[in-house]
C-alpha cells in the first residue's frame, strides 16, 4: 500500500460528517497504517437555505465544491449521500463505491402525534422534498405542507419550537446521527416510495486515481450498487435533473431485482406508479423499463410542469 494518507472531502454538516466518519473508521480498520483526514467544506446548497432546493439548482449544489476539491488535489475522494448525486457526473470523476444500504424509508417525526393519520386537519408538516410533498398531499390532502430546509438538527429545532406539527426526514440520516428515537412512524417504502438511492452512501473519485480506487474496493457493496444502478437509470431516463417529485426503490431478493418507480404532481392529485422485475445483470435496463412505463402514463407532462414552475 503506497498511500499512507488519504483526504476525504465532505460537507460540513453533522450528518455528512457522521457519514464520512463511518467510511473513515472502515478504512482505518482495513488499513491500520493509513492516516485518514477529513476535509470539511460548506457547499452552495448549505449556503442558500432560504429557498426551495428546486428553485436554486437542485441537489447538485451539495456536491460541486467537493468535486472541485478532488479535481484540484485537495482531497482524494468525497463521501456523498447518493441521492444528492446528479444524473450526469462531472467529467474525470466516477462513483467507485456504493456503500451498504441503510434504511431506505422516510420517517415521520413529531413531538405530539404518533403518525400521519393522527395529525389533525390543517396541521403544518415540514419537508424540503417535492416527492414527499406530493405523497403527503395524496395521502392527506387536508394538511398544510411547508418548505423546511437546513441540516437535521436545524429542522428538529424548528419542530421543537412549534413551527411544525410534524416533519418528514430520511430514516437513514436520523439513525446515522443516533436520533432514531425521534421517529414515530416509518413509511412503507413500497407505497411511500423513497428518493432514488435513499439510504446509500457513495464515494466519488478521480477516474485515473487507481491507487485510491483499489484501496476503497473492499467498501463496495454489490447489492447496494445493483439497486443504485437501477434507480439512477430510471431517474436518468426520466431526465430527473433538479429536485423533482420522482421516487425509485429497488430491492434484490433471491436473484430477482424489483424496481418500483413513482412520478407525482406536487399537489398530490396525480400519482403515477410503475413496477418491473429483472435480473441483477440487467439493472440498467430495468430502470429504463420502469421509466418507459411512467412516461407512457404521462410523466413527461408532470415533470415539465414542475421544471416550468420551479425553474
Amino acid at each position: 500500500m503506497n498511500n499512507k494518507k488519504l483526504k476525504i472531502a465532505t460537507r460540513n454538516s453533522p450528518l455528512a460528517l457522521a457519514q464520512t466518519n463511518i467510511i473513515k473508521s472502515h478504512l482505518e480498520l482495513l488499513y491500520p497504517a493509513l492516516k485518514v483526514d477529513i476535509v470539511a467544506m460548506t457547499t452552495e446548497g448549505d449556503r442558500r437555505l432560504n429557498m426551495p432546493l428546486s428553485s436554486v439548482g437542485g441537489k447538485g449544489l451539495f456536491v460541486k465544491e467537493l468535486e472541485y476539491a478532488i479535481l484540484e488535489g485537495r482531497a482524494d475522494f468525497a463521501v456523498h449521500s447518493s441521492k444528492d448525486m446528479p444524473v450526469e457526473l462531472t467529467e474525470d470523476l466516477a462513483i467507485t463505491v456504493f456503500y451498504k444500504r441503510d434504511d431506505p424509508r422516510d420517517a415521520f417525526v413529531s413531538n405530539n402525534y404518533s403518525g400521519l393519520t393522527a395529525l389533525p386537519a390543517n396541521s403544518i408538516v415540514g419537508t424540503s422534498s417535492l416527492r414527499r410533498q406530493c405523497l403527503l398531499k395524496y395521502l392527506r390532502p387536508d394538511l398544510s405542507i411547508k418548505i423546511l430546509r437546513g441540516n437535521v438538527q436545524t429542522r428538529l429545532k424548528k419542530l421543537d419550537s412549534g413551527e411544525y406539527a410534524a416533519i418528514i426526514l430520511a430514516a437513514a440520516g436520523l439513525k446515522r446521527l443516533q436520533l432514531q428515537s425521534k421517529i414515530k412512524e416509518y413509511f412503507d417504502p413500497e407505497i411511500f416510495i423513497p428518493a432514488v438511492t435513499q439510504g446509500i452512501m457513495c464515494i466519488e473519485c478521480r477516474k485515473d486515481d487507481l491507487a485510491t480506487i483499489n484501496l476503497l474496493k473492499p467498501l463496495h457493496n454489490k447489492e447496494a450498487a445493483i439497486c443504485a444502478i437501477a434507480e439512477r437509470s430510471m431517474n436518468a431516463h426520466l431526465e430527473g435533473g433538479c429536485q423533482v417529485p420522482i421516487g425509485g426503490y429497488a430491492n434484490f431478493s433471491e436473484g430477482t431485482l424489483k424496481l418500483r418507480g413513482l412520478v407525482g404532481s406536487p399537489d398530490g392529485k396525480l400519482i403515477l406508479r410503475a413496477t418491473a422485475i429483472n435480473t441483477a445483470e440487467n439493472a440498467e435496463q430495468l430502470g429504463i423499463n420502469v421509466a418507459t412505463q411512467l412516461l407512457a402514463q404521462g410523466a413527461k407532462a408532470i415533470l415539465e410542469e414542475v421544471y416550468h414552475s420551479h425553474g
